[in-house]
């Protein structure tokens, strides 16, 4: 067993590493650039709902007050024709990204001290690289990639930008691993 304090340091700098890279891969105009196109009329559709004024939260259309409701004739027909919409409101959202981005690195430090905290009880001092590596790495891919698919399952995002999260997940949960690796108690 390795004590938790005694990975203070891979947590930090992998989370460090990580917010680097995913900073980079969301900046550059090749791998997440399409990943949401802009809607037809979206001036149009803009100005129909903030003339509704929507409050903040999750919407769906259409949505049924029960499970009786969902079997009727009508919301059946209402959902074939369609549009079905699963929908955000945000509430004054500012352009800012310091927000996000703080909201991220914490994020990014959780799920690498949770990695850090099954590794400490199932490797020691001085533990194979090649295990290091694959706990690490294992935890911290769940952590970043577990709950995105259920989004496509659920929801309908597009299988290709959970494809793409997925992908992002496993670079981090190799410089996660990886880092953990090169800074692992001997």
């Amino acid at each position: 067993m390795t004590a938790l304090a005694a990975l203070w340091l891979p947590i930090l700098l992998s989370a460090v590493f990580v917010f680097i890279v995913s900073s980079l891969i969301h900046m550059t105009p090749l791998w997440h650039k399409n990943d949401y196109p802009a809607m037809p009329n979206q001036d149009q559709v803009s100005a129909a709902l903030r003339s509704l004024a929507i409050p903040p939260g999750d919407y769906v259309i259409p949505r049924a007050n029960d499970m009786k409701e969902m079997r009727t004739p009508e919301f059946k027909e209402k959902f074939k024709t369609g549009p079905v919409v699963f929908m955000t409101i945000l509430a004054n959202p500012k352009m800012s990204m310091t927000r996000p981005l703080t909201l991220w690195f914490i994020y990014i430090l959780i799920t690498n001290f949770l990695a850090a905290v099954v590794a400490c009880w199932t490797l020691a001092p001085g533990g194979d690289r090649q295990m290091i590596f694959w706990v690490v790495g294992t935890i911290a891919f769940m952590g970043y990639v577990a709950a995105l698919w259920q989004m496509s399952i659920w929801y309908g995002r597009a299988l290709s930008m959970t494809i793409k999260s997925t992908i992002d997940g496993l670079i981090y949960a190799a410089i996660t691993a990886g880092t953990f690796v090169w800074l692992w108690p001997r």
